[in-house]
């Protein structure tokens, strides 16, 4: 697994097994696809919060989309519901912004199955 090939992340933030996630193959109307987008913002900033993650000057994040099945998939398709909880760390405080001065990444990678499916993010610390 892809994980077993780099050192354990400094931290972990899992969203909610079921939630619905964001993918680029998705043509939904602008108004709904704005609040799937807040609601997985508001899990992201919530996620952080309650494990108490620090803030950091710089981080390399791996998003890992836990599937509800072995189907093949194109783990990039889920690029945008990651970019929304990376700005739900940002409010949470745990950078200060996104840019490419403090965020490497995140780059998509398919997980384990779990029943419901998950997004979750792996976070180094690389300042």
């Amino acid at each position: 697994m892809w994980f077993d090939e780099r050192p354990p992340p400094d931290w972990t933030v899992e969203l909610p097994v079921g939630m619905t996630l964001l993918n680029s193959n998705q043509r939904l109307h602008p108004m709904a696809k704005a609040k799937l987008t807040k609601a997985l913002r508001g899990a992201g900033r919530d996620a952080a919060a309650a494990l108490g993650v620090p803030h950091f000057d710089r981080v390399y994040v791996i998003g890992e989309l836990r599937p509800v099945d072995r189907r093949r998939r194109d783990p990039g398709n889920w690029y945008p519901s990651a970019k929304a909880v990376v700005d739900g760390l940002v409010d949470a405080g745990v950078l200060d912004d996104d840019d490419h001065t403090r965020l490497i990444g995140p780059d998509m990678r398919i997980g384990q199955v779990v029943k419901g499916s998950q997004l979750v993010l792996h976070i180094w610390d690389i300042s």
